[in-house]
């Protein structure tokens, strides 16, 4: 954004109320019985304890939340039921082989650019980025997997998310924080063909368009964080000037992510970082939340992906982390660290880039490289 997530996270911190912290278990006072005198009788001698042997560590592997979990042991299944009536295993969406909580290995892609809010690949082998300049309008860059810079679209008002539809790519501008307090309506949603040429401008009317995504049908999603209807806006594919509010209870909406059947949400400085995850067939039906640890406007969440596994992976701006999100489970892992004011990521598609690795933008206007281990 032109003024810099990090000048509206000072701005929102000071008027954001602290969650109050949970409660620290108590314990539950016991009053003891008052001793039983034995009958006279003979002594009894003690019964020496049984010797127990502890369960093996856990694996180094195991996240640390779960590691300072205390484990209890249960009685395995086949004593607890009959052998002629064996318990049925419940169904479950999570994976199979959940992988590992290990950290990514952090490579830099590229440096120099301005403020780098977005990304996107073309799949032929060009990585687009939405650049602004503090003091100065913005553009589309291109970026080469040999690290050859260039630029698609100049003279771009803060643009925002991007998203390739066919031979175009579809653009945000007015991305700009305080235009989104301000409520201005000087954002609009553009394309541009693959070589540069026929830009046009699709939207107009939006207030600090930000999260950009294409459903299966054709019709664009955007967020708005800020402005009278933070959430999220439709916008037809049949009509792209009748934009429509479709949401607005999903907090300051900020990245976006969609697939053939979900529509994922973030939020950047409420209360709690959160995802949301609606059904694509059915925007304004029920809501799934996934909620991440530490404060939302310390964390600033940014834009997201998903994985061919449904996993979630999600920019945390103000923390400088990217944490991956299972959303079968719950289950958070801090896959990135030390990565400052890092706003976008997606995994590499098309020629020279690895399509197991995760791309990311910054603030800073560095491009990193975040690689699974084994790779």
């Amino acid at each position: 954004m032109t003024l810099s997530r990090v000048a509206m996270v000072g701005a929102v911190l000071l008027g954001v109320v602290a969650g109050t912290p949970l409660a620290a278990a108590q314990s539950v006072p016991v009053t003891p019985s008052a001793p039983v005198t034995p009958p006279p009788g003979p002594p009894v001698e003690p019964m020496p304890m049984p010797t127990v042997v502890p369960g093996a560590p856990l694996s180094s592997d195991v996240p640390a939340l779960l590691r300072s979990a205390p484990v209890v042991e249960t009685v395995p299944a086949a004593e607890a039921a009959p052998a002629s009536t064996p318990a049925a295993a419940p169904e479950s969406t999570a994976p199979a082989n959940p992988p590992a909580c290990v950290p990514w290995k952090v490579s830099t892609v590229a440096d120099g650019f301005g403020v780098l809010e977005n990304l996107a690949f073309d799949g032929d082998g060009t990585m687009l980025l939405s650049e602004s300049i503090p003091f100065g309008d913005g553009a589309i860059r291109t970026l080469t997997p040999s690290g050859e810079a260039g630029t698609l679209v100049s003279d771009v008002q803060s643009p925002g998310g991007i998203v390739v539809d066919g031979d175009r790519v579809v653009f945000t501008t007015g991305n700009n924080v305080m235009a989104g307090l301000w409520g201005s309506a000087n954002g609009t949603v553009d394309a541009v063909d693959r070589d540069g040429g026929n830009h046009t401008t699709l939207t107009e009317g939006l207030s600090m368009p930000n999260g950009l995504a294409l459903l299966d049908g054709g019709d664009l999603l955007v967020t708005h964080a800020f402005g009278d209807e933070p959430g999220l806006t439709r916008i037809p594919a049949s009509d792209p000037t009748s934009a429509a509010t479709v949401r607005t209870d999903v907090g300051s909406a900020n990245g976006l992510f969609s697939t053939p059947t979900s529509v994922y949400v973030g939020n950047t400085v409420d209360r709690s970082t959160e995802v949301h995850v609606l059904d694509a067939g059915d925007l304004t039906g029920e809501v799934t939340t996934l909620t991440l640890p530490g404060g939302g406007a310390a964390n600033a969440g940014d834009d997201l992906t998903v994985d061919a596994d449904g996993l979630v992976y999600i920019a945390l701006n103000g923390a400088g982390k990217v944490v991956r999100v299972d959303p079968a489970t719950g289950d958070t892992c801090e896959i990135a660290t030390d990565l400052p004011m890092t706003s976008s990521v997606r995994f590499g598609s098309g020629t020279g880039w690895d399509s197991t690795s995760l791309y990311a933008t910054s603030f800073a206007g560095t491009v990193h490289r975040l690689t699974p281990p084994g790779n």
